[in-house]
């Protein structure tokens, strides 16, 4: 017997099912890339934006501190993956504590005016997600 999956079961029908869609693929793959590309800085080198305050207090140096955000980056972009509503959450999280550190430091006020925009985003996607699970409850 084959099943065969067409793109709106995917997808869904309603304009909330190919929202949350998109919302969900962007949050899952994107925290994924920039997360890895710590490693790599293909890029960009990510060093340049740690705030020093927030340098001075994390263990070692900027570049190690990068490469530590990057695994937290991948890590919500698969939660996203798994458990959106939750994972939105944590991005949206995430993003806020990236736009205070590039804030405080006086400088790329245009990346945080982007990244605001991904945490709204990321928050439509975190109600979209729970508005989807108390349908199929």
């Amino acid at each position: 017997m084959t099943t065969s999956t067409t793109p709106s079961q995917l997808i869904g029908t309603t304009g909330a099912d190919r929202a949350f869609f998109l919302l969900r693929t962007v949050f899952t793959i994107a925290p994924i890339a920039f997360g890895l590309d710590k490693f790599a800085q293909i890029l960009t080198d990510w060093d340049h934006y740690l705030a020093p305050w927030i340098n001075d207090i994390v263990p070692g140096d900027a570049h190690q501190a990068m490469m530590i955000v990057g695994v937290i980056e991948v890590v919500a972009g698969l939660v996203v993956a798994i458990t959106p509503r939750y994972g939105a959450l944590l991005v949206a999280a995430w993003l806020a504590g990236i736009i205070v550190n590039l804030v405080t430091m006086g400088e790329y006020y245009d990346v945080a005016l982007r990244d605001f925009g991904l945490l709204v985003g990321a928050l439509a996607l975190a109600v979209l997600a729970f508005d989807r699970n108390k349908q199929t409850a």
